[in-house]
């Protein structure tokens, strides 16, 4: 419907073009049959409607009279089934039997009435298809508050996303931002709203309401666009939790200074856990189960209860392998952490079961 490149086109056109992706919002569909195949089913039953109706008169020609030359054939069958069943009604066929007007009472009328309901129904449903999804949109914009935001939905997005939502955050309570139709076709039937367009570009990240996010995942294709949409999405956000990927690491640092609270190395991450595997393939597949959240072993981060205040590390029931503390992260075994403080989080290694708590910092985001 709309394309994003246009080879030959002067500049004008590509940017009112542009103009019109960018305003593209996309929600979740509902399991529904296309509107094409539904206007070719409702065509297809008032054609059987027309045909069913033609062939009753033409079975029962005798009792009706032509005004022109006093018989009924099969074109004049199909003639009078449509100007009977679009309510034209010239009076040039008409019932002149008993048999006939019987007929037309009791058949021939209520196939009229299916066939304009039908008709009917179809102008109005695409008539109102628009106004609808308008007003859908609106009550999604209304009830959208401290989502997250997806930049980019290829395997980096994709997984992130999944990985968040194992924790207990509502496919509904996230927006997919991606240039390509096909990407945000794929999210939406995965149940999450899409946004089309450039994430680089302030209006397509406030049609994803990123002034109203609690949290935006940055996993662009290139380092140099997730330095722009990250300086975009903090000027839009100043409180949002923003998490970026980059591939080199030396652009990370750069990351950090455009806005990014966490950024991760996604060549240098893989590399990591390819060189442990190969030292320790159990290892390896201990780190594959952590960073895999839903299933087996998880990292979580929690706030430190009553119960715990005052104690060690190591007198908590959890595995405990980090201490944030302010603004450090602190080790298991580091000295300065000392006793436990109510202000203190912890970092701490469970296994997953069927009644296992979600974390704290990723509850269930707040549903208007």
């Amino acid at each position: 419907m709309f394309h994003v490149k246009l080879p030959g086109q002067d500049a004008i056109a590509r940017h009112a073009d542009e103009r019109i992706v960018t305003r593209r919002v996309k929600l979740p569909r509902r399991r529904v049959e296309h509107p094409l195949r539904q206007v070719a089913k409702r065509v297809t039953v008032a054609l059987l409607v027309l045909v069913g109706t033609a062939l009753i008169v033409y079975f029962d020609h005798d009792g009706y009279n032509d005004n022109s030359d006093g018989s009924v054939d099969l074109l004049d069958s199909f003639y009078y089934a449509t100007v009977t069943l679009s309510t034209t009604g010239y009076g040039d066929i008409t019932p002149v039997s008993d048999a006939a007007r019987f007929t037309n009472i009791f058949v021939i009328t209520p196939l009229r009435v299916m066939f304009l309901i039908i008709l009917v129904g179809t102008t109005l449903e695409v008539l109102t298809e628009r106004t609808r999804e308008e007003w859908r949109l609106n009550r999604w914009r209304t009830a959208l508050r401290e989502h997250t935001v997806v930049i980019g939905f290829g395997t980096k997005g994709r997984s992130a996303i999944q990985t968040v939502c194992a924790t207990g955050l509502k496919k509904e309570q996230v927006v997919v931002v991606d240039p390509n139709f096909k990407v945000i076709d794929a999210a939406t039937a995965d149940g999450y709203a899409g946004v089309v367009g450039d994430a680089t570009r302030s209006d397509v990240l406030i049609r994803a309401e990123v002034q109203r996010a609690r949290q935006i995942i940055i996993a662009t294709q290139r380092d140099d666009t997730a330095v722009l949409v990250t300086l975009t999405a903090r000027q839009l956000n100043r409180g949002a939790k923003i998490v970026a990927a980059v591939r080199e690491e030396e652009n990370a640092p750069l990351l950090k200074q455009s806005g990014a609270d966490a950024v991760i190395t996604s060549a240098s991450a893989a590399g990591r856990l390819l060189g442990l595997s190969v030292l320790s393939p159990s290892a390896g597949m201990v780190m594959e189960d952590l960073i895999q959240q839903g299933s087996g072993l998880d990292i979580v981060e929690r706030p430190v209860i009553k119960a715990e205040v005052g104690k060690g590390v190591r007198e908590t029931e959890d595995l405990v392998v980090s201490v944030v503390r302010g603004h450090r992260v602190l080790g298991y075994d580091d000295p300065a952490i000392g006793k436990l403080q109510l202000t203190d989080r912890l970092i701490t290694i469970v296994r997953v079961t069927p009644h296992t708590q979600v974390a704290p910092d990723m509850r269930p985001l707040r549903q208007d």
